[in-house]
């Protein structure tokens, strides 16, 4: 009996301290805006078609969020996510259309590019000391002139079915395309979690001192998560690409604040050495409701964007607030018993 209560209490606290976290939250928003939705649209936005569209469309927010937050996990920004992405989709579209590649290895090809060069930015960041935010900005400008030059005005349509029929497959109304964003999140956070490499990538962007100190190359944990967030847009860019109609130069250009805002709402610190990748895919849920809200209520788009740079400038000045809190706290002397009266 004592074995069953004790359990019963650790159950109860463990449960107290979840309803206490950014996940808990996050997961009662996800089911209060799709309550809300459903009744906004009286009763359709849950049915087959509706819940079908609308986790096609997140497959793209979970995966760019997950590669986000893999560079800021070791305390860097890539600015690059979407115009990498963008990249990547058309390319592996111009491969299949223009040149008649075949829609495996065009999509290996695009995987391999994507790491490639996320590989190339890690290294530049470590060679020149230069900071991750400039090196990313030059990335992505150079990426930029890169797909324009694919694809200049036009939009490539005209690639593999068998990709087109997997970007659109759902089977029970859930997309191959978000089950390979959530088989990707659950990867990811088995990598991190546990195995050697993944916290060893914690360690070096929790602290770098301690982490050289313990014998941890900094510079290759910060060269092996871009790396890793350069195959995750990859994978991003294929299912975009299966998913579109067709890749043009515009694929890729509102990734950023989305890449952005998934992890830093789901709770990830922008100095590095921590991830959340429940909270990161809720995070991503959250803001393709606001997407969704906003056409059902035909809503100007510039106010979806308004809205999620709110929320991700509440969350930043939210978390620094809290973390002055617990400094001061942390350096504030406790009275002594029996001090002065």
């Amino acid at each position: 009996m004592n074995t069953i209560r004790d359990r019963r209490s650790q159950a109860a606290a463990a449960l107290r301290r979840f309803s206490r976290t950014t996940t808990a939250m996050l997961l009662l928003v996800v089911v209060a805006g799709a309550v809300a939705l459903e009744v906004a649209s009286s009763g359709s936005f849950l049915g087959g078609p509706s819940v079908r569209v609308f986790l096609q469309y997140l497959a793209t927010p979970i995966l760019i969020g997950l590669a986000q937050m893999v560079a800021l996990c070791v305390g860097q920004l890539n600015l690059a996510v979407g115009a990498l992405g963008g990249f990547t989709a058309c390319l592996t579209g111009v491969l299949m259309a223009d040149h008649g590649v075949p829609a495996p290895v065009a999509v290996l090809v695009g995987l391999l590019t994507a790491t490639a060069v996320g590989l190339v930015t890690g290294v530049v960041i470590v060679a020149t000391q230069i900071n991750g935010f400039i090196v990313t900005l030059a990335t992505m400008t150079i990426l930029l002139g890169a797909q324009y030059r694919l694809v200049g005005t036009r939009t490539v349509d005209g690639y593999s079915s068998t990709l087109r029929d997997l970007g659109t497959a759902a089977p029970l109304d859930v997309p191959l395309v978000f089950v390979t964003a959530i088989a990707a999140a659950v990867l990811l956070g088995a990598f991190m979690y546990r195995t050697v490499a993944g916290r060893r990538l914690l360690a070096a962007g929790g602290n770098p001192l301690a982490a050289r100190l313990s014998g941890i190359s900094t510079d290759r944990q910060i060269v092996a998560a871009h790396t890793l967030c350069g195959l995750l847009v990859g994978v991003a860019a294929v299912t975009a690409a299966a998913s579109l109609p067709g890749v043009n130069r515009s694929v890729g250009g509102d990734w950023l604040l989305p890449s952005f805002a998934a992890p830093i709402i789901g709770g990830v610190a922008l100095t590095g050495g921590s991830i959340a990748v429940f909270g990161t895919v809720l995070a991503a849920f959250v803001t393709r409701l606001i997407d969704a809200a906003r056409a059902q209520f035909s809503l100007d788009p510039s106010w979806v964007n308004l809205l999620i740079g709110l929320v991700v400038l509440g969350t930043v000045a939210g978390g620094h607030l809290h973390q002055t809190r617990l400094a001061k706290a942390a350096t504030t002397p406790s009275p002594q018993p029996g001090g002065a009266r």
